[in-house]
């Protein structure tokens, strides 16, 4: 493989991780962009949305072989895992950001910690420490494509992020309670005066980016396997990639997501970090992008008042 192709091939693993990273990072910017606050427990959401989708799917395929009815069940899980993780993120904050909307900024942090132990722990404790592998639905044989490289799981990951995506800003730009959400965003207090139920927006920002948090988990359950502490650093890397397009711009993080990817996929090889310094890359990025344009790619220079 020539110099070239091999950097190609980079740069796909890069937009295939980094479609990942978007669709978590999205959970994070659209709390942020409504409550100016960071869910991180966000990560976690996504590890419980892994092991619904792997239980799920191992209830419905069960030993069959991949074909028409694996492809299916994975679907028909990834759906189940999607509704369990939106419920449980409206729970999550009916039950401990609600109360605290009004406190100093520093508790809803620090609740969203504790919440963030409770998750992973709790799953320890029912799944054990071990690693499981999410089997593949389909043949996943590499397709070669001149120099390149690609499997059926990247494209599918491509796919359904695209689709997410789509469908997430048609909805923010199109619909009534989309509407409603953008203008919450930018004043809670004028919105409710407008007869906007501005409780119901936040639910509702919560229940659509865990959704999202459970698709993403699902994806990445391939390459990272299923594991109660696997949100951690993915979550991490899905908050870095939100700062990076500018947090609480939903385009932004679609955009430093597939960014942070890339530049993971080919800032590790090109400046021959070794694979278990991968993640300095990202936290590297971060720091750059806080000396530089703190306020993201496409996020906008405010001035709060105090």
């Amino acid at each position: 493989m020539n110099t070239l192709s091999l950097y190609m091939q980079y740069i796909v693993n890069g937009i295939t991780l980094g479609a990942i990273y978007s669709l978590i990072a999205l959970g994070y910017t659209m709390v942020y962009g409504i409550l100016k606050f960071i869910n991180f427990a966000h990560g976690d959401i996504l590890m419980v949305g892994a092991f619904t989708g792997l239980l799920v799917y191992q209830g419905l395929a069960g030993a069959a072989e991949p074909g028409v009815w694996t492809l299916m069940s994975f679907f028909i899980a990834m759906i189940a895992s999607m509704a369990l993780c939106a419920v449980l993120g409206v729970f999550i904050e009916r039950v401990a950001y609600k109360p605290l909307r009004n406190a100093n900024r520093l508790a809803p942090l620090l609740s969203a910690i504790g919440v963030s132990f409770i998750l992973s722990n709790g799953a320890a404790w029912i799944f054990g420490t071990t690693s499981r592998r999410f089997p593949y639905p389909f043949d996943n044989e590499p397709i070669h494509m001149g120099g390149v490289t690609i499997t059926p799981h990247q494209i599918l990951v491509i796919i359904v992020s695209i689709i997410m995506m789509v469908l997430l800003a048609f909805f923010v730009n199109k619909t009534r309670m989309g509407k409603a959400m953008r203008a919450t965003s930018l004043d809670q207090n004028t919105s409710a005066l407008m007869g906007i139920n501005v409780n119901r927006v936040i639910s509702l920002t919560f229940a659509i980016g865990s959704a999202l948090a459970a698709v993403g988990g699902m994806l990445a359950s391939f390459d990272f396997r299923v594991y109660p502490s696997m949100g951690t650093m993915t979550g991490l890397k899905a908050f870095v990639a939100a700062v990076i397009g500018g947090i609480g711009n939903i385009q932004g993080a679609m955009m430093g997501g597939v960014l942070l990817g890339i530049l993971e996929a080919v800032g590790a090889p090109l400046l021959h970090i070794p694979n278990g310094m991968r993640d300095t890359v990202a936290f590297a990025v971060l720091i750059i992008i806080l000396l530089v344009k703190p306020e993201g790619i496409l996020g906008k220079n405010e001035r709060e008042k105090v």
